[in-house]
């Protein structure tokens, strides 16, 4: 296993911790704060690291159902930080209470591709 694909199985594995861990801390308290915003970014940091390796260590983007589900889901990873930071900044107590419920539909949607990828990666394992 080359460096490359080694370092962005740890970066990807660490943005689903991340970022999942910010999730369903908000989706459980119901109220988005700022530690939960922070977690987004650093989800959102250590996916495109992650995804950049990958890249670099096939050397090309090959589109793919997993490729496309995974722009897809970090640029709304990307979108939901920034937008949880706009909101913690606007300090608007109605949308800070209902965040949550647009968080788990993106975290879904890059859970997807997070799956994908683990059975590709599993796949190629076995193979």
């Amino acid at each position: 296993m080359s460096q490359e694909l080694l370092y962005s199985i740890i970066f990807i594995n660490l943005a689903f911790l991340f970022y999942t861990i910010g999730i369903w801390a908000e989706f459980f308290k119901k109220k988005l704060l700022i530690w939960h915003s922070v977690f987004f970014w650093f989800g959102v940091l250590t996916d495109t690291v992650g995804t950049g390796l990958m890249i670099q260590h096939v050397g090309h983007i090959k589109f793919t159902i997993h490729t496309t589900t995974g722009f897809a889901g970090l640029s709304l990873m990307l979108f939901h930080a920034f937008w949880a930071t706009v909101v913690l900044i606007k300090n608007e107590s109605n949308t800070l209470m209902y965040f949550h419920k647009f968080s788990v539909v993106v975290w879904l949607i890059w859970f997807v591709s997070y799956l994908s990828g683990l059975v590709m990666g599993v796949k190629s394992v076995s193979s």
